[in-house]
């Protein structure tokens, strides 16, 4: 079962994921646009409408600007790859390697990748770090077709439940702070070494910390169950039945963690209000038509303040945001508690009156913040 394509609608989703102002009157907003869940990518700064108090703001007064997402958020994706004996006895590994390179190259393009490697024993073992350069990753793939296994066996649970805890720490590390984190994760069979029982993986994956990832699971082989596979792979899954498809499998997961991180937006502009609390409304607009009128929109609001706002200096649309974190909970809010659609959302506490601007730390945007 692959990853599934979701029906179509005339309404794009706009998830405000953080946003700041600063005198003299900059505002920025960090965002995502999607199309029925999937990621609306290559907007332009006059792509967007930004309305405060419902009062268009001109173009030549703003500003607005998109800058580089890569300025305020970072993302991680580990790669978890099964070395066991069925793969390395069997003569795979060099199968393993090849997707897996494809895979590191196509993701790497776009955010931090490291990948990992697991047997039997307890543990997983480092192949690619992070911070590694493209030499240094090639280098180290390249050593998994020698592999030797410590143990035969397959310690998939215990594999999944460190693979979190590694990816969390490299994140924590980071000081940019928007965070984003995904696991993907390779294996040919069930677990058989025990080590971790599946109800420790299982309550693992639902631990708060965890809970903003993005998780997919590969696998591959007539041991592997698409029921086990699903229940790793909670944002997709892909089951190759032969050798042949594995390549395949590795490359599709690739081009749906690529085409996410393109729904990302930073959006700057130089607000013309001097004083007081401003609703601000973005609106996203897509799909133009051959008169260039968009045929899908979206949009996403909040409050700020301008208490003391207005040049000199003069409002450089170019200046970077500094985005805060003491004011995130990595909650589900109501809406979402209602629909059962709690996994992967963010929520901004309400600290000191007003709305806060608060860090998101790591994962995937939820639902719409706005109309």
């Amino acid at each position: 079962m692959g990853l599934a394509a979701p029906a179509c609608s005339n309404s794009l989703q706009v998830t405000r994921l953080n946003s700041d102002q600063k005198k003299p009157n900059n505002v920025w907003v960090f965002f995502t646009v999607e199309d029925d869940e999937e990621p609306v990518a290559g907007l332009q700064a006059e792509d967007f409408d930004i309305y405060e108090d419902d009062q268009l703001v001109s173009v030549f007064e703003s500003k607005q600007t998109i800058q580089n997402p890569e300025v305020a958020a970072v993302m991680y994706t580990l790669l978890l790859l099964d070395m066991s004996g069925s793969i390395t006895e069997s003569g795979q590994a060099d199968l393993v390697v090849d997707a897996a390179q494809g895979f590191v190259d196509r993701v790497g393009q776009s955010q931090k990748v490291a990948v990992f490697a697991f047997d039997g024993a307890e543990g997983v073992r480092s192949v690619v770090r992070f911070t590694e350069a493209k030499g240094s990753v090639e280098g180290g793939l390249d050593g998994l077709r020698s592999y030797k296994p410590r143990d035969p066996s397959t310690n998939l649970h215990g594999a999944i439940v460190e693979g979190l805890d590694v990816l969390r720490s490299a994140l924590d590390k980071d000081k940019r702070p928007l965070k984003f984190g995904t696991l993907v994760v390779f294996s040919d069979g069930t677990d058989r070494a025990a080590r971790v029982s599946r109800e420790q993986m299982v309550e693992a994956l639902g631990q708060p910390e965890y809970g903003e990832f993005e998780i997919f699971a590969i696998g591959v082989g007539a041991e592997m169950e698409q029921q086990r596979l699903a229940e790793i792979g909670r944002d997709g899954t892909e089951l190759a039945t032969d050798d042949a498809s594995v390549e395949a499998a590795f490359e599709t997961v690739a081009r749906r963690i690529e085409a996410h991180s393109k729904r990302f937006y930073l959006l700057s502009y130089c607000t013309p209000a001097r004083n007081g609390e401003h609703t601000v409304r973005i609106q996203a607009n897509a799909a133009r038509d051959a008169k260039g009128r968009a045929k899908k929109k979206g949009d996403v609001s909040w409050t700020f303040d301008s208490a003391g706002f207005g040049p000199p200096p003069a409002c450089d649309p170019a200046r970077k945001p500094s985005f805060k974190l003491d004011a995130t909970e990595l909650a589900n809010d109501a809406q979402d508690e209602d629909t059962g659609r709690g996994k992967g959302r963010a929520k901004t506490s309400n600290k000191g009156g007003g709305e806060a601007e608060g860090g998101f730390r790591f994962g995937k945007p939820g639902s719409p913040g706005g109309g």
